[in-house]
């Protein structure tokens, strides 16, 4: 056997940097016990960055799934407490239009009430008068008490508040390979950087699985089959201004485009469900755009003439039960923790499967499965002790980084995202003590961290000042800071092409001509392509 580059050991392993993998970490923190946290690309680079936001009432689910109804209600009274920095309290309307069955509009507050959830019938008067954009051929409405949460500020807090409490350590970019186990019991993890090359053996006393969709294939390389997930596509546009004051619901089963979530300046309007039967090359597509659009002008005609700046995909991790078919809009989205006892391990298990508003029950279930076979005596304290707050944790917030930068008044402190008005001083916190810093950050660590490159120019501007600031520092030094910039504009493309219509065409056919034109980009690309194939043997 190889010897590992790089040893590490823990108390906890925790396998995912997503919501639920972050929310175990600061769960078990509190509990005082230290861990140890991986993720394959960096955090919220699955479902937990690839949703829309909605801190559910609980309403969408109260026709069909009383339970996780009851659960998002109580999660998301919870998070409005501890958490109020990272939640706008916008609340939301559910509308029916003609044509929706008025029977299931009729019975939605019984539904309500039997989950617990503050309903409030209006009349179509009242609803417009709350949101003037709605359409005249809404026939009933409920208010109900929707939030919308920032995930990227949820996650990022809690790892930097663990990392407060105890010596857990954040490994970004580290690759699980495998599991070395010895009579039930998974003595290390075996991973690889996947920047340097150099293998990683992490030992720990209890492993924790929160891999999101990723979280069967986990559990397989630990020998466990009774993980069954549905892998369900979802596809959502942002546009490039806040569209409602609050969440606007179809009052109906849920299908395509029957959500329009605010998210701070902006809005963000979905989502489809498609079964995947593969994790690799998630992408919007046109017609995905398409089916969206068409049935969120249902609710609001006006969104057909609103500019959007950018489409984006995620995938939902769904239980499989036996009765449950492929179709991932009839899953339940209720989440399961599993001890994996009954396959022989004693140290190992998985949670998976849930929402984002329900993060945190699933890290207490998790967290609490963890401190009993430590023998720790400590109950969860996540639903009472507040989630610290700090200007390093606060540059998603969309508005922030112009306030902190007035309040300032430093001429020398140059904005880099005109956007988003991100300065070049949020750039160097970020790279010098956020979550996960490493000192040659790229663009994309950085905007997971801030809102470089979240505005209608979507990375355009922000990628060349960033990147120029970044070499300026000494951070970048050789043709790596232009590759970071080359893929960070590529991944924020990669949702525009399904958009490109309007007023955002001659902002991407300027974008072009700086990336290609001006910084060869593309053909960056081409040569490094070229000389990886040259170097096999493949090219001539």
């Amino acid at each position: 056997m190889q010897t590992a580059d790089e040893t590490f050991e823990t108390d906890v392993l925790i396998i995912g940097g997503g919501v639920t993998g972050t929310g175990v970490m600061r769960d078990l923190a509190l509990r005082g016990i230290n861990c140890i946290l991986i993720d394959q690309r960096d955090l919220n680079a699955g479902a937990s960055g690839g949703n829309h936001g909605l801190l559910h009432s609980g309403g969408r689910y109260a026709s069909s799934d009383t339970e996780t109804a009851a659960e998002c209600r109580l999660e998301g009274e919870i998070l409005k407490r501890v958490a109020p920095d990272a939640i706008d309290e916008c609340g939301g309307l559910f509308v029916a239009v003609e044509g929706d069955d008025p029977e299931f509009a009729g019975r939605f507050g019984e539904h309500c009430d039997v989950a617990g959830i503050p309903c409030h019938q209006l009349t179509t008067k009242e609803a417009r008068e709350q949101e003037p954009g709605l359409s005249k051929r809404v026939f009933a409405a409920y208010s109900v008490p929707d939030g919308t949460v920032d995930p990227f500020r949820i996650t990022v807090a809690n790892v930097d508040h663990a990392r407060q409490l105890t010596d857990s350590l954040y490994l970004p970019h580290t690759r699980l390979q495998g599991f070395e186990m010895e009579d039930g019991v998974v003595v290390s993890a075996n991973c690889r950087d996947s920047r340097t090359g150099n293998r990683r053996s992490i030992r720990a006393r209890q492993v924790i699985n929160a891999g999101g969709a990723w979280a069967m294939e986990v559990a397989r390389l630990a020998g466990c089959s009774d993980v069954n997930l549905l892998y369900s596509k979802g596809t959502l546009i942002i546009s490039n201004t806040r569209v409602t004051k609050g969440v606007i619901n179809r009052l109906r089963p849920p299908g395509d485009g029957d959500i329009l979530v605010p998210g701070g300046t902006v809005s963000l309007l979905g989502t489809t469900s498609d079964t995947v039967t593969s994790l690799d090359d998630i992408r919007p597509t046109v017609a995905e755009v398409d089916r969206n659009l068409a049935e969120g002008m249902m609710m609001l005609p006006g969104l057909e003439n609103t500019r959007f700046i950018r489409a984006f995909s995620g995938v939902r991790p769904l239980i499989r039960e036996a009765a449950n078919s492929d179709d991932g809009r009839h899953a339940s989205r209720g989440f399961s923790l599993f001890d994996h006892e009954g396959e022989g391990l004693s140290n190992f298990a998985t949670v998976t499967g849930g929402k984002l508003t329900t993060f945190r029950l699933m890290a207490e279930k998790a967290g609490d499965l963890v401190a009993r076979r430590l023998g720790n005596p400590e109950l969860c304290k996540t639903a009472v002790e507040p989630l610290p707050s700090s200007d390093v944790v606060r540059w998603t917030e969309p508005g922030f980084a112009p306030r902190y930068w007035y309040r300032r008044n430093d001429p020398a402190d140059i904005i880099l995202c005109e956007c988003e008005m991100v300065p070049q001083s949020a750039v160097d916190d970020i790279v010098t003590s956020a979550p996960g810093a490493e000192h040659q950050m790229s663009l994309q660590a950085i905007g997971v961290r801030s809102r470089i490159g979240k505005g209608s120019c979507q990375g355009s501007f922000c990628s060349i000042n960033t990147t120029s600031h970044l070499y300026d520092r000494g951070i970048y030094d050789s043709i790596d800071g232009l590759l970071h910039a080359r893929d960070f504009v590529q991944g924020r493309f990669k949702g525009v092409g399904p958009i490109l219509w309007g007023e955002q065409m001659p902002q991407m056919e300027l974008a072009e001509a700086l990336h290609c034109s001006l910084m060869g980009l593309d053909y960056l690309g081409q040569s490094e392509r070229v000389e990886k194939e040259a170097g096999s043997g493949q090219s001539e």
